[in-house]
């Protein structure tokens, strides 16, 4: 066996080698021979949008490919206006007004009329909105129309289902703790925004259990007034449809404007931070700050800067600790950016637990060398390639544009914005991102927090040489007790 495994080999080579060097070549890197061809012009086909004398907002977008239609009522209002003490209200509101039902239909009996003619109604809640969405057969669009606006309009909230919502949730809270990664992607927010931030705020069994039946209804009623966003696409004629919306928001009060935010966002506290999950063999480790908003100028730059320093498998981060050390499942992350607030900044790596601080030496080195080794012509043609190639992926059905389109009403964003951000990142030039990545990335400012198991951590963290290592208790407080300190229940530790 073993002379015809060589005879083989060398009847390979030998073919190999009678090849021209052009061919080998060829054979080598194939791929590169393949022609690319440039993307096509970037021109979504917009919905029809139509502005209420009341201030409500319609879309309408025509799609006769299938007959379904489709809708939507997008309400301003989410878990950051909850009051603390009642934390997890939204959540609550978003399962209990669906489950409850109206006077008309309550929960159940909606469930089997739904189901009987393979249509949904939906409701939820967001961290800046609540939403209550149906979709049918074109057939039957009219009575569950109907049956949707009885419910936008007119929920009965059943203690019953309240408590159900309640069960849930707490059912939830009291296994939050059961994965390092989802234990990481909480602390790491609470340490960038504050522990008491309402982007940070986690319900509790206590916040969760004060909340009633009344509190739903008065979370409706307040919300109900404020500029709706109403959307829909399928099979219909926009005529006849914009006839109906009208029918029904038209004569609604004058929408109410929301009041401006005035929130303060100070970043995290430098320093290392961590949590002990000894059922583990591995480190979830982040690197933290502050990130910024969609109205920064600098986001078409930081969106290039993004995918060099950790967008992919071509990634400097990748490349690093991954490809060339072996030292990350997964790494990779950036600077974000959210639509009305800053968001975060996070690179995220998942190790072993005895290789958790070189991957963190390594990962700081990268992220330092963003601001020392400037990106190249090379990284930036390949990061364009990226991100404007997926960019149209991300757009490419008239739904997907849909969202969009209510996406930027909701936040005051021009129509255009698409167009103008596709157009602004073409644009964009290794000076403008070697520039943007010396004006966001400050590793000093930064925190660094480890989710692991403490006795696999060898070298441990002080080898690091950042400071006192400060643990994170995640212990779930009992109704009737007194939360921790923040952030994220921070102290020093031994």
């Amino acid at each position: 066996m073993k002379t015809g495994f060589v005879t083989a080999a060398l009847v390979a080579a030998t073919f190999v080698s009678l090849l021209p060097a052009s061919s080998r070549a060829q054979q080598s890197k194939p791929w590169e021979q393949i022609p690319i061809p440039p993307l096509h012009e970037f021109k979504p086909q917009q919905p029809k949008r139509i502005v209420l004398k009341n201030g409500i907002v319609l879309f309408l977008q025509e799609d006769h490919e299938l007959p379904f239609v489709s809708g939507s009522v997008l309400i301003p209002g989410g878990s950051r206006d909850e009051e603390p003490a009642k934390v997890g209200l939204v959540d609550l509101y978003g399962q209990a007004w669906r489950t409850s039902g109206t006077a008309k239909h309550d929960g159940d009996a909606l469930d089997d009329i739904l189901e009987a003619k393979a249509a949904h109604i939906e409701t939820a809640g967001d961290d800046d909105s609540t939403a209550l969405s149906w979709d049918s057969l074109k057939a039957d669009q009219d009575e569950v129309y109907e049956l949707a606006m009885d419910l936008l309009f007119h929920p009965k909230f059943s203690q019953e289902k309240l408590q159900l919502a309640q069960q849930q949730d707490a059912t939830a809270i009291v296994r939050r703790n059961d994965n390092e990664d989802e234990i990481a992607d909480r602390e790491a927010t609470r340490l960038i925004y504050g522990a008491e931030s309402p982007y940070a705020r986690q319900p509790e069994l206590a916040t969760i259990g004060a909340v009633t039946v009344k509190d739903l209804q008065a979370w409706h009623d307040r919300t109900i007034s404020g500029k709706l966003i109403v959307s829909v696409i399928g099979d219909f004629d926009s005529s006849a449809m914009e006839a109906r919306l009208r029918a029904t928001f038209e004569a609604l009060p004058a929408a109410k404007t929301a009041p401006q935010r005035h929130e303060t966002f100070p970043g995290p506290r430098p320093g290392v931070y961590f949590i002990n999950k000894d059922d583990v063999n591995q480190s979830n480790i982040q690197i933290v700050g502050l990130g910024t908003d969609r109205r920064n100028p600098d986001v078409p730059s930081l969106a290039m800067m993004n995918d060099v320093l950790g967008g992919g498998f071509a990634s400097r981060l990748f490349q690093k600790i991954r490809t060339e050390r072996g030292l990350a499942y997964a790494v990779g992350g950036g600077l974000s950016f959210a639509w009305d607030h800053p968001a975060t900044f996070r690179i995220v790596a998942l190790t072993q637990s005895a290789s958790t601080v070189e991957a963190t030496r390594l990962a700081f080195a990268e992220l330092q060398g963003m601001t020392t080794k400037p990106i190249t012509e090379e990284e930036l043609k390949r990061a364009k390639d990226d991100i404007l190639s997926t960019f149209l992926f991300r757009y490419d059905t008239k739904s997907k544009v849909l969202a969009e389109q209510v996406r930027l009403e909701f936040y005051g964003y021009p129509s255009d914005y698409l167009q103008t951000y596709r157009a602004a990142l073409e644009k964009v030039t290794v000076a403008d991102v070697n520039a943007a990545a010396k004006k966001y990335i400050h590793p000093d400012k930064m925190a660094l927090l480890v989710v692991g198991n403490q006795s696999e951590i060898k070298p441990w963290l002080d080898d690091l040489k950042m400071g006192p290592i400060h643990t994170i208790d995640i212990t779930i407080p009992q109704p009737g007790a007194q939360p921790g300190t923040s952030p994220g229940n921070a102290g020093a530790s031994e």
